[in-house]
């Protein structure tokens, strides 16, 4: 097997673990819009989720004041609003307007659901001990929202360097896990 040496700065491409999202806080100026590609689950029951956030990016503060957020789970047809939020400002611009997407009112946190999104995760700050040392925040799922007409969704997956892979065929294999 002849293989060649892989940058370290591009080792993340080869195990993002799951789908790139979008993560809405809402405060004092208003609710922003953030794409975030750094996260991982934790645990089944509470559902809890992982994820990094730069401290460089302007949802951080809010996030960290507010204690809470949405993480929403677009699919393929998002993409163009998916990259145009992760390559803007929410310090400079309204996100939802600018990306043509749609606040809608969550039920047990203050920031809201993206309307066009097939799945919405309503989150609350589980653990913030990480934070400091690692941007490392460890969320709550609190309540959980999908869209029963999505059957299949084609969900992107962060490969680095402005790459992405659709999710594709969903196949079952025999499992004890129910």
């Amino acid at each position: 097997m002849a293989k060649r040496l892989l940058p370290l700065a591009k080792a993340y491409g080869l195990l993002e673990p799951g789908p790139v999202v979008l993560i809405s806080v809402a405060g004092r100026a208003g609710a922003n819009i953030m794409t975030q590609s750094w996260h991982t689950m934790m645990e089944f029951e509470p559902p809890l989720v992982g994820c990094v956030i730069s401290a460089r990016n302007y949802s951080f503060d809010i996030l960290r004041k507010t204690r809470e957020c949405v993480i929403n789970i677009p699919t393929l047809e998002l993409a163009d609003a998916v990259v145009k939020c992760g390559n803007t400002t929410g310090g400079k611009i309204d996100k939802f307007a600018a990306c043509g997407l749609t606040p809608a009112p969550a039920a047990l946190v203050k920031a809201p659901l993206i309307a066009e999104c097939y799945a919405n995760l309503e989150c609350r700050i589980a653990d913030s001990r990480l934070v400091n040392k690692y941007n490392f925040f460890v969320l709550e799922v609190v309540k959980a929202w999908i869209d029963p007409k999505v059957k299949n969704p084609r969900t992107l997956h962060h490969r680095g360097m402005g790459a992405f892979m659709v999710a594709g065929e969903t196949i079952k294999l025999a499992s004890r896990a129910k």
